[in-house]
């Protein structure tokens, strides 16, 4: 009988990881152990994806925010510290900014309006409208922002950011200013020493404040690199994609992962004969169309990944071919005309009007996407996603 099927996601359930345990055993296990209690055979090419969360945890890449503070004492000493543009998130960033403040005795907060980097808005956009203001030009002071906006809380959170910042950063003895602004180089109005929080632009950032004077920039990136008290650290992202542990602690993105997805990759081909693709993952790259949040916080969707999720998608548009090269077939003949026309596609289809709209993003993008939003950020228990014929097409 014809396969039906395409491509499926199953979210796989594991046991609580903790510091020490065998990550890349316990990932092959677990999805082997779900296919003999689901029924589900594990072929070439499915792919098995691990949270980065999970990955960092077996690892005790762990930070306090005393160690942080250290780092940034070090780094930066007693001059009044520039924090521009961070992401307005509890989770990502509340207890680095905590640590931050403990290694400062003053700080210049400034942060992007109408919303942060990844879609958190201080401001409606129409509100900006109605008083005239322009986020490209216009720097506020937090007294202005309350004069012409009040406090708003957020619309998921249900957290006023400014103030929530504002009592955080006080509350460790650190002296803030806030202001709300999009140019980088603003902040050197106020202090010469300068902390990059953001994510994705963070090198142009880094690049026009050192070209407009600035005498120390580093970005998050640059902090937490290497072991303080014997520490985690991350000496690829610093403090870039890392999670609230405690109120006091932080969960780095995990280092050194090369090795945990082959490792999984050679115990799932001792058990089965067949060669899987594994990655681990962090956060999916979508966005939120209520919220209008872009979910990406993490430096990258993923850290370490076989080789054969290497590259992009090199597939054609079936409604293009079946509205226009085939449009005077149907049934049967349109199938087999379909189906041999994707057995002999071009091995690169870009800039190929019949490769149009099939989003032409990294595999390891793609299916991060997808495992982000099969295993959720909750309580589902399923830190391991297995996919299945993401590889296969029309024809298979």
């Amino acid at each position: 009988m014809e396969r039906l099927v395409g491509t499926v996601s199953r979210g796989i359930r594991a046991p609580i990881i903790r510091e020490g345990d065998d990550i890349a055993k316990i990932v092959a296990d677990s999805v082997l152990n779900a296919a003999k209690s689901d029924n589900f055979e594990i072929g070439d090419r499915d792919v098995i994806a691990v949270t980065e969360a999970v990955v960092a945890r077996a690892q005790g890449n762990y930070a306090s925010c005393e160690d942080i503070a250290a780092d940034v004492k070090a780094k930066f000493g007693d001059n009044t510290l520039g924090v521009i543009f961070p992401i307005l998130s509890r989770n990502r960033f509340a207890i680095c900014l905590k640590g931050i403040a403990m290694g400062v005795k003053k700080m210049v907060l400034m942060l992007s309006y109408p919303s942060d980097e990844v879609g958190n808005h201080l401001i409606d956009l129409d509100a900006l409208d109605e008083k005239g203001v322009n986020p490209w030009s216009d720097v506020l002071t937090e007294a202005k922002y309350r004069e012409l906006f009040g406090y708003k809380k957020h619309v998921f959170t249900g957290v006023d950011y400014i103030e929530y910042y504002k009592e955080l950063i006080t509350s460790c003895g650190c002296e803030v200013e806030i202001i709300l602004a999009n140019d980088c180089r603003t902040i050197l109005d106020y202090t010469k020493h300068v902390l990059c929080c953001d994510i994705h632009t963070r090198a142009r950032s880094k690049r026009l404040l050192k070209k407009g004077g600035a005498e120390v920039v580093l970005g998050l990136d640059e902090i937490m690199t290497a072991p303080i008290n014997g520490s985690g650290y991350n000496e690829n992202f610093g403090l870039r994609g890392s999670n609230k542990a405690t109120e006091d602690k932080i969960k780095l993105f995990p280092r050194d992962c090369a090795p945990v997805v082959e490792k999984v990759q050679q115990l799932v081909k001792e058990a089965t004969g067949k060669t899987v693709e594994v990655m681990i993952y962090g956060d999916g790259a979508f966005k939120d169309p209520v919220g209008k949040i872009w979910e990406l916080a993490d430096p990258v969707v993923s850290p370490a990944y076989t080789a054969g999720l290497e590259g992009q998608p090199n597939e054609v548009k079936l409604k293009y071919l079946a509205d226009n090269d085939f449009a005077h077939l149907s049934g049967q003949e349109l199938k087999d005309a379909i189906s041999e026309y994707i057995r002999n596609k071009d091995s690169d289809l870009t800039g190929q009007m019949v490769s149009q709209g099939t989003t032409p993003r990294r595999l390891t993008d793609l299916i991060g996407s997808l495992c982000d939003l099969t295993s959720g950020s909750g309580d589902k228990g399923t830190p391991i996603v297995f996919v299945q014929g993401y590889f296969d097409n029309y024809t298979k």
